[in-house]
Formats: C-alpha cells, structure tokens, sequence
C-alpha cells in the first residue's frame, strides 16, 4: 500500500504525499529524508524524538463545546480550550506542513470490534511517526483502505513546528489539542510519538461510555479454555511481565474495551518501555524487535549499531513500537469474551498490602478508582520514604469522564458476569523500603496461576480489620506466612502504625472523587479514625 494523496481538502498542498505505504519505504524515507533515523544491528528503526521524551500532559487541551462540556471531567487532566485558539493552532499547524515537501498519510482504526471500531487519519512529516502508527493502528486490508472513505479522526502532528505561547491559553511552546465536535487533533512542540497513540486513547475514552463501552487502561490475555483476564497497573507494577505469560495467549497490552460481547484490544500494536531489556528478563519483548518495529530514543553504537538497552542519557522512557503479531503468543483478531478476573496490580513500597486478596464489587471501584501504587524516589538526594502515587483507574491522564463513570461501569459488568476482582501487591513484604525485600516474582506468578486455575476463590479467606478485603490463607506455591503482612514484620506495632499511613493516604486521596460516588463505593475504603 504505497499511494499518494490529495489533501487539498485539508488546505495542505504538498507535493509529495505518501498513503500507507510500506514499512520497507518508510525506512527509506527515514533514512533518506530524517537526519535522527537509523537502522540498527537488529533491524529495528531507531530515532529520536527531539527535546520531548515524553508526554506533555500540562499542554493537553480540549475544546470546550456545548454538545460535549457536560460530560467532560473538567480539571487538570482535562484542561478547556475556546474553539477559537484551537482553529488557530491549527492553522499554525497546517502552515507549517505546507512548507515541507514530503508528508505522511496513515489510515488505520482503533478497535478490533468492526462493530465499535473508529477510523483514524494521521498526517505527518517524520516517517519514523508514520511508522509508528503504522504499527499502533490497526492496519487495514488493501480492500478496507480502498473502501476507507471519510476518518473519524484526524491528527495533524506538526510536533517539530512550536506553538505560539503568546496564544490564549497556551502555557508553553507545546500544545496538544482535542475537539470531538471536528473529530480533530492538533500537536505542535513535541515529536514524542507517544502523544499521537494516548490521543486516540483519549478519543476513545469519550466515545466508547457514549456507546454504553467500557474503555480500560490495561492488559488482557486468554487461558487455553478461552478465560479472560484483565490486568491493571501504573508503571513498574508488573503489568507487562505478568501479562505476557506464556501459557496465555495476549489480547493486548494497553489499551482494551469492554462490550456487552466481550472484551477488545485498541490498538494494532505494543509500546513498550526497553530501558535495561535483555533476553532473559523480558524475552518476548526483545524477540518483537526486528525489521518493522520503531525504537524510539535508545543510545547504539555507531558503528557496530548495537543498542545499549541499560543507557539511560537519553532518557529512562526508552520504547519501542511493533505490530502486536510481533509477539509469538498473541491472540488475532484481539477479542475475547467477559472476564472472568480482574487483576489490580500495586508495587506498595510500605510493605502493608498482602501478596493477595479478594475484593468485592464496591472494593473493586474503590481501588479502581484511586489507582494506587508506592515507589522510592531514589533519584533525589536523602528521599527514602516511600511516596505513594495515585492515578485513577489507573490512568487518570486519559480520562476524559469523571472516574465513577468508569468504575460504576467496571462493577456493573463485574457483576452481570460474575467476574472476580484481586488486588495484588508485588511490591515489599516484611517491612517498608530499606527494612523488606520485594515478593519474589515466582511467588506473584503461583498466585495468579491459582486464580487463573480457580483454586485461590475457593480457599478459606481472612478479613482485614483495616482494609475491608479478604485475604486467601493459602495458595500452592507461596509460603503460608507472608499471605497475612502483619507477620513478616519483627515489629507488628509498628505494622500497624505504617498500615494506618497507608490507609490515610487512600482516603485524602479519594476525597477528591468522594462527591461524585455513591455511599457504597466510600465506605468501601480502608477504615481510618481521622481523614
């Protein structure tokens, strides 16, 4: 699929457009045509993405409208913008594509459900983003793209070319804007890919809860008897090692929905973080790079062209993009039926959760919707305290309702479809940082091969006065004595003082959604004397 285009209707008039073409002539285009593309020893594409290495959330905007303002979750996730300075940003945008002579057309979908799925247009003038969406759309068949007609979505990534911070609104040189109403997106002052991929995200967590869809931010895979199960969790929590298993087969790794069928991946491909990969740890990730996957700001060699996966002078959100066939085990098309478990993942650096436990229906909104994991942060001088993070429904940068609307979903299919929620900590046991060790991962792997087989729902539980959650007594493969967390630590007293830390943390943090949630859902919360 290699034909040019006319954009004229789009007031874009360059002479040399490229629609869909190959990831063979996109390399040719990068190497030819892109001072900061490369081919390395793997034949995987590398580039740099410029100044941005990640995600400008403070600069996303969406356009304010009277058909869409009363079901946007107004705030800092979802900052306003008048119609106005959004069509001047994208006339901004649009002259500056004029004034280059090469540009890129994809056209792919979002969604595998023909059913739900949306179709998407991106134009832009770096072929390695061109090959990046290649691979994180859908791709169509010769005959869908001959039929595509008319996107439902069009991203004009002029991300090389700034926004005007003279301009209303604007609060530095990056702007990445959002209007249902146009079914248009415009980026300007930052080339990081992965803006294009979580503003089709975005586009589809607005849409899809007008359809009566569940959008997640999650991965999902298949037992061999076609059970599904749902895995969520902020970075570093496991979601991607713990999903990629094996004896499963992946649906996706990101981005999923949640129909009255069944459950759907997004997205035609994976994005994932490659800082200090190796064979051994993550073998099916380095196995995905190859001819056709985008490396996205890793240091190589220049001679040799190996890629030194531990440098982290670049940047510690090194990645890589690849169409999801890329993975040995992944289940095409990428659909599944209900769930029949629901994973919440924590890295609780307090070391006050348990390995595991069993949450009912409101306890699932519960800690749907605060998003909770702890890390250290180590890369400030004298800072070991753990600090604990927050994101709700664990990925409060893309929600576009308020998080009940989500949650209330969650538990409504949770229970139509008797669908089992955990809670799992794979973070430290018998003390906080500096004092515990993390669970072993063989251990976190026994637990989740016991609840994909159904033996963890039918062993005796024990009730956490402080937390409300059941906690399993036993599981094969994972010592008795660390299921309950109060015993692995010397000082049980001093357990209780940091789990009541723990617990305060959650409740000021749902404060903040308290208002828009039933009475259910806050008192499923852990128990605390004073807020």
């Amino acid at each position: 699929m290699n034909t040019t285009m006319d954009l004229t209707s789009y007031g874009l008039h360059v002479p040399h457009v490229l629609r869909n073409p190959s990831p063979a002539v996109l390399y040719e285009e990068a190497v030819r045509y892109d001072a900061r593309a490369a081919i390395v020893s793997s034949g995987a594409l590398a580039c740099t993405s410029g100044a941005k290495t990640g995600r400008s959330p403070a600069d996303k905007r969406i356009v304010e409208h009277p058909e869409s303002q009363e079901n946007i979750w107004w705030g800092p996730i979802n900052i306003p913008l008048d119609e106005h300075t959004f069509l001047i940003n994208r006339e901004r945008a649009l002259d500056y594509l004029n004034t280059r002579e090469r540009l890129y057309v994809i056209d792919g979908f979002a969604g595998w459900d023909p059913k739900y799925r949306i179709k998407v247009r991106v134009i832009c003038e770096r072929p390695y983003h061109a090959l990046f969406m290649h691979n994180m759309l859908i791709r169509p068949t010769r005959e869908e793209l001959a039929q595509f007609g008319e996107p439902d979505y069009v991203i004009f990534n002029a991300g090389r070319f700034p926004a005007n911070r003279y301009t209303s609104h604007m609060t530095s040189k990056t702007s990445v804007d959002l209007s249902f109403e146009r079914g248009e997106m415009v980026i300007l002052g930052t080339e990081y890919a992965g803006e294009m991929k979580k503003g089709v995200f975005t586009v589809m967590n607005y849409l899809m809860p007008l359809r009566g869809v569940l959008s997640m931010h999650c991965s999902a895979n298949e037992g061999p008897d076609g059970d599904v199960t749902l895995f969520f969790g902020l970075s570093g929590t496991g979601k991607t090692t713990l999903s990629a298993d094996p004896k499963r087969r992946l649906i996706g790794d990101d981005e999923h929905c949640w129909t009255d069928e069944g459950v759907f991946n997004i997205e035609g491909g994976c994005y994932a973080k490659v800082i200090n990969l190796s064979p051994e740890g993550e073998p099916q990730i380095y196995n995905a790079i190859r001819f056709g996957t985008v490396l996205e700001n890793v240091v190589y060699d220049p001679e040799t062209r190996e890629v030194d996966y531990a440098d982290a002078s670049i940047t510690e959100n090194t990645r890589a993009s690849y169409p999801i066939e890329f993975i040995d085990n992944a289940k095409i098309p990428c659909m599944g039926g209900h769930p029949r478990n629901i994973i919440f993942l924590a890295y609780d650096a307090f070391g006050v959760l348990p390995p595991v436990a069993r949450l009912t229906p409101e306890q699932a909104m519960y800690h749907f919707i605060s998003g909770y994991t702890a890390k250290v942060a180590g890369t400030e001088v004298g800072v070991t305290e753990p600090q604990a993070t927050f994101s709700a429904c664990f990925g409060a940068a893309f929600l576009v309702w308020h998080p009940f609307k989500y949650a209330e979903m969650l538990a409504e299919r949770m229970r139509r479809h008797n669908t089992q929620a955990w809670l799992i900590n794979t973070g430290l046991t018998g003390g906080p940082y500096g004092v515990g060790h993390r669970i072993k991962l063989a251990h976190t792997r026994a637990i989740i091969d016991a609840i994909h087989d159904g033996t963890l729902a039918e062993v005796p539980t024990v009730v956490d006065e402080r937390f409300g959650f059941a906690i399993p007594t036993r599981c094969p493969g994972v010592p008795e004595e660390i299921l309950q967390p109060r015993n692995t630590w010397s000082d049980p007293s001093a357990y209780d003082e940091m789990a009541d830390r723990l617990a305060r943390l959650f409740a000021q943090n749902f404060e903040k959604y308290r208002a828009g949630c039933s009475r259910e859902v806050a008192e499923a919360g852990p128990r605390v004397v004073k807020v």
